[in-house]
């Protein structure tokens, strides 16, 4: 390891530790473009360096760190072709891509201030990352040599990636788990541990190296989004939510980029109880809501953007829905004030809720850890659907780490009869141990579909009373009888 990694682990080091709480600065970044243009998507080749300089960066740097802060000395990691582990799948460089077969990858700290060893239980190197520790000709069995590889450096804890908590840390299956225990001899089966703290450690750090791009990788989002939700896609009177939402679709598969969840695009109504999505028509006086992330470079967005259709003659949103959106910066700004390296992520709920609640406004909570997954390792701060504390939000907060910040603020319109509208807002963010940075700004105002805004605005015709029905001149027939 180079003395460039050695410090620039001990700096990662130094993040990942439990410092004591320090209160947060303001959000940093607050600023959104309106109608930014779309950054360069790199070729293929050229990602491909990209990531795999970043992955011998992170293997060099964020896991030596990791494994000491938890005392570890080994890590086992298993994963089979077609049955990821969630953890593996970030460790193998851009050509490997998956699993072969069984893909067996081991990590042991020798001690001493001496480099992790990074090996592969196979008969190939992963890309020089990992080191091939395995002959088939020599030792037909991958089990029994993995067995000889832990036991001829005698580790004291053995990690493996079981845990009934998240997914994220349960990548090793029920059978590979039993045919490694066997192989195992006896004295070692009792050093197992779970790896919960370095698979969720390893997904959810951030490097600098990966903080430098991440802004542009949101940019593509925002500017798809913005594209999106205005003139050159929506036609207001003809085009439907679903339009949108396939529009969508097309323009990351035209940009080369992969989605991790289809998009969502629902309408608001005046009137409406509920929302309006699939083929409904969007409409002049509609707020649109739009749910949509990207993934590029092997890092994810989840962005949550308003819009509003103008009316004829209107140059804005009407006033009370420009509210409700000040309403959720409101409480995203609460949120993050609150980020202190070592909190939980139920701490940051119950703290913003308090706050937020005694500020008059009606909040829900739900962000999240975001990066190597959409939704991902780390501190969930709420649900939708539970805004108490949770199991999942027990990790604590840790530094050089990327969010979601997903609210919804629930306000009454008053252009719109008093009508309770949920205003929900997600930006991404990085939080780096003393302050918060939103990637690429976050939306303040509302995108504007302009299509019907210079119709003429129609004024209804004034009510003319019936013209008097004409009294008879003749008596009608029958009237007196002949």
């Amino acid at each position: 390891m180079t003395i460039a990694a050695n410090v620039f682990s001990a700096t990662i080091a130094a993040c990942l530790a439990f410092a004591v709480p320090a209160m947060a600065q303001s959000a940093g970044n607050t600023v959104e473009a309106e109608a930014p243009d779309y950054p360069a998507v790199l070729p293929l080749r050229e990602q491909a360096k990209l990531r795999d300089a970043w992955l011998k960066q992170r293997l060099e740097t964020v896991v030596p760190a990791l494994m000491r802060e938890q005392g570890v000395d080994m890590w086992v990691l298993i994963a089979r072709e077609y049955a990821e582990d969630p953890v593996v799948e970030t460790m193998l460089d851009a050509r490997s891509m998956h699993a072969r077969r069984r893909t067996i990858l081991v990590f042991f700290d020798p001690g001493e201030g001496k480099p992790i060893e990074r090996l592969t239980v196979s008969r190939y190197g992963l890309a020089d990352m990992f080191a091939p520790v395995w002959t088939p000709e020599q030792q037909p069995d991958q089990w029994k040599r993995l067995a000889e590889v832990v036991a001829e450096r005698n580790p004291q804890k053995i990690a493996l990636n079981v845990s009934g908590q998240t997914a994220l840390a349960d990548g090793l299956t029920h059978s590979q788990h039993e045919d490694f225990m066997a192989a195992l001899p006896e004295e070692l089966r009792s050093r197992i541990v779970p790896a919960g703290p370095l698979a969720i450690g390893w997904l959810e750090s951030r490097i600098p190296a990966e903080l430098e791009v991440y802004p542009s990788i949101v940019r593509l989002a925002h500017a798809i989004i913005a594209e999106a939700l205005s003139d050159a896609v929506i036609t207001p009177g003809q085009t439907s939510a679903e339009d949108v939402q396939w529009w969508m679709r097309d323009k990351i598969n035209a940009l080369g980029l992969d989605t991790w969840f289809h998009p969502s695009l629902n309408i608001f109504r005046a009137g409406e109880a509920g929302e309006l999505t699939g083929d409904a028509i969007i409409q002049p006086g509609d707020m649109l809501w739009t749910d949509f992330g990207i993934k590029y470079l092997g890092l994810n967005t989840d962005t949550q953007h308003l819009a509003y259709v103008l009316k004829p003659g209107e140059a804005d949103a009407p006033a009370g829905l420009k509210a409700g959106l000040a309403a959720a910066n409101a409480v995203q700004d609460m949120l993050t004030a609150e980020f202190r390296v070592g909190l939980t992520g139920n701490d940051l709920l119950a703290a913003t809720r308090a706050r937020a609640i005694s500020s008059g406004y009606q909040p829900s909570i739900y962000s999240h850890p975001i990066g190597f997954h959409g939704h991902g390792a780390g501190p969930a701060i709420g649900f939708w659907d539970n805004q108490d504390s949770s199991p999942a939000g027990r990790y604590l907060v840790r530094a050089s780490t990327a969010w979601s910040i997903e609210l919804a603020v629930t306000n009454n319109v008053p252009e719109w009869g008093d009508q309770a509208v949920s205003f929900r807002t997600e930006e991404d963010m990085v939080f780096d141990g003393e302050q918060v940075r939103y990637l690429d700004g976050r939306q303040s105002a509302f995108h504007l579909i302009k299509g019907a805004a210079d119709r003429p605005v129609e004024v209804p015709a004034e009510a003319t009373l019936p013209a008097p029905e004409a009294l008879p001149t003749e008596p009608l027939g029958d009237a007196v009888g002949d």
